[in-house]
């Protein structure tokens, strides 16, 4: 059983669900409207009283995930969080409410989640798709066939701006809505073309605002009662006729809703004008649906992650024997090194993979190019958090580990330093390691057993091992090699 939390600009929800063999059944959904986007004062900065509302919606979420048996738990932050300037600073009391780490997901990978959800639901086809979701903050069109993913876009452009820059105080004319409109074309007219007509055979709507005007449109038999442009200005000449947001009364929209349904309806209304959409169609998944299908695959052994590692691996040309060389013995030795849990195993893998990317850079320092390049790098299904962690063991793969002291306070995070820098020493010495000859420990301090007539057989480890202990010494932490028949 798995949990989706989303903490989006408009409203904070959650699906808690299990796998039954083919799909994905939701058991518990939870909605909490809280409008953290609207909280961002004129510096963009989170104001006290958002931030303390959003704490209390997040411990309700607490209670409710607190009474289920949960395999994985995943919370995902959008736009809001990936804006807020004091954003790193509200994260750990946000944190700590929910009870879980919180990713803030850039544009793409929460791009990548919305189209697996939408994917999911969809009959399996091999038509060209757009998947478009119209968030608080943000816009994600996402195009693909059948469950493959072509290309992912973000724009900066949200339902929270265009209400808040259009019909700030809740009145509704036709110059409103025009200029609305004009502005939303603005955002999409230089990355609009990949996502014209002419590259997708049909178009899904799915984000709650767009699901929204759907229902709205059907409810109030408007038209045909379809998801089409022609509709939507129906429905358009219907808002500006009421003139206000307090005087609009449609089926299927709460009176609460009004101002993000019309910040909405011109956004989508612009965007369809620009990419030439005539309609589209309203799903029932999106981003929290997309979580729950990445945890399952996760917990399946078919982790997006892998994939997207042996994509760069290739796009840098890496050279694959010995990448997965040093990914095998740092994984082996990880384990010789008994972490407390194997939290961190996967990542030393990953790091032995592309801990030589930075080569396509410069020979010089390409430890460092490395770390900066998976850093800010797009990787599908890794987030921020994931990324600076293997970041930071391919900066720290060599040279002095004061660059990264501070993290070695975390016991389990210091053996994979250990683990990745042994096993990137005796491939780059070119000395054949045979692990068996070799046992490792690391608790108040390093101490390596290894054979005498391994050392004499290969002269230069004691070289090397000599570097690597002064190294360590910098950083407080003792290295002991003993040797025996």
């Amino acid at each position: 059983m798995f949990a989706a939390v989303d903490l989006g600009s408009n409203s904070f929800r959650m699906h808690i669900g299990t796998h039954d063999g083919s799909a994905i059944q939701v058991l518990k959904s939870m909605r909490d409207p809280i409008r953290l986007g609207a909280g961002l004062d004129s510096d963009g900065n989170l104001t006290e009283q958002a931030m303390k509302t959003a704490l209390e919606s997040l411990a309700r979420f607490q209670e409710v995930l607190s009474a289920y048996q949960l395999d994985a738990v995943r919370v995902v932050a959008t736009n809001t969080l990936r804006i807020a300037k004091n954003s790193a600073a509200f994260l750990p009391a946000a944190e700590k409410a929910i009870g879980y780490p919180i990713e803030v997901l850039s544009g793409e990978e929460e791009g990548r989640l919305i189209y697996l959800g939408v994917a999911s639901t969809l009959p399996a086809s091999h038509e060209g798709r757009l998947v478009i979701d119209i968030g608080g903050g943000s816009t994600e069109l996402i195009l693909g066939r059948g469950r493959a993913i072509e290309q992912v876009e973000s724009f900066s452009i949200g339902t929270v701006p265009q209400t808040r820059s259009f019909f700030p105080d809740g009145r509704i004319d036709a110059a409103a809505f025009e200029a609305a409109i004009l502005s939303a074309r603005s955002y999409f007219e230089d990355g609009g073309p990949p996502f014209y007509a002419s590259h997708w055979s049909r178009a899904y709507g799915s984000s709650g605002t767009i699901r929204a005007i759907s229902e709205v449109i059907a409810k109030n038999a408007i038209g045909d009662g379809k998801l089409s442009y022609a509709n939507l200005e129906t429905l358009t000449q219907r808002l500006i006729a009421c003139g206000h947001v307090d005087k609009v009364s449609l089926a299927g929209i709460k009176p609460e809703r009004v101002p993000v349904l019309t910040g909405g309806l011109a956004l989508l209304m612009g965007l369809m004008q620009e990419l030439g959409i005539k309609s589209m169609t309203a799903v029932e998944a999106g981003l929290r649906m997309g979580v729950l299908w990445d945890l399952h695959l996760r917990a399946t052994q078919h982790d997006r992650r892998e994939l997207s590692v042996r994509d760069f691996m290739q796009r840098f040309h890496v050279d694959m024997n010995r990448a997965n060389q040093v990914a095998h013995t740092a994984g082996v030795l990880f384990t010789q090194l008994k972490p407390t849990t194997d939290a961190y195993g996967k990542y030393v893998y990953w790091s032995g993979l592309l801990h030589e990317i930075g080569l396509a850079v410069s020979h010089t320092g390409y430890h460092k190019h490395g770390a900066y390049v998976v850093q800010n790098a797009d990787l599908p299904g890794f987030t921020g958090r994931d990324q600076r962690l293997v970041s930071t063991l391919i900066l720290a793969q060599k040279g002095n580990l004061r660059k990264v002291d501070e993290a070695l306070s975390d016991s389990d995070f210091a053996k994979s330093v250990l683990a990745l820098r042994l096993a990137v020493m005796f491939m780059h010495s070119r000395i054949p390691v045979d692990l068996s000859e070799l046992q490792l420990k690391m608790k108040n301090k390093i101490e390596i057993d290894i054979r005498q007539d391994w050392i004499s057989d290969h002269p230069t480890v004691s070289y090397w091992i000599g570097k690597e202990r002064g190294f360590w010494d910098e950083v407080g932490v003792n290295f002991a090699v003993r040797t025996g028949e």
